[in-house]
């Protein structure tokens, strides 16, 4: 995990973590519909996996990096 630079992951989150950039990112729209109940399509639940990508490798980065850290001290 730590051989990914951040600025990778930065760029993913920016383009494929939030592309199409209108009328709102596809993986805010996902959410909510996820949040709603209407999350039932294989596409939409693809979408999801796919735009949301990104946003998980670098919760990940920034998990194993504070779990480094509390390992280390």
């Amino acid at each position: 995990m730590s051989s990914v630079p951040w600025w990778a992951i930065a760029i993913a989150c920016i383009t494929l973590g939030l592309a199409p950039f209108a009328p709102e990112p596809h993986v805010w729209e996902k959410l909510r519909m996820l949040a709603s109940g209407q999350l039932r399509r294989g596409i939409d639940i693809f979408d999801l996996f796919f735009h949301g990508a990104p946003w998980l490798l670098a919760l990940a980065k920034l998990g194993w990096l504070l779990f480094d850290r509390r390992k280390q001290a």
